[in-house]
């Protein structure tokens, strides 16, 4: 499965952005999306941008993207998320949703 994250450029050039979401840096490449601005929002997947995002609509995948970290217990053994999981729904409650 590939994940598209969010990223923010923070340089640009022919082609190529450097791009940053929380501490990680990286140049991806951006010839599908250019022309790109430092300040820009792009969605990446495996360092190739493919979307230029509003800001909005990055912080709404930002958000979405942490549920799910957090439903993976942010990749510590033994870790729960701060949610319901739908395993733990019982069946009535999931039917309530289907209304």
């Amino acid at each position: 499965m590939c994940i598209g994250w969010p990223m923010q450029v923070t340089a640009a050039r022919a082609g190529f952005a450097t791009v940053r979401r929380g501490t990680e840096q990286r140049e991806v490449r951006s010839t599908l999306v250019d022309p790109v601005q430092p300040g820009d929002w792009l969605l990446v997947f495996l360092d190739d941008a493919r979307e230029h995002l509003a800001p909005e609509r990055a912080a709404e995948i930002d958000a979405t993207l942490a549920l799910v970290e957090a439903a993976l217990g942010n990749g510590q053994a033994g870790g729960h998320p701060p949610f319901e999981l739908p395993s733990a729904t019982r069946a009535e409650q999931l039917q309530a949703f289907a209304r």
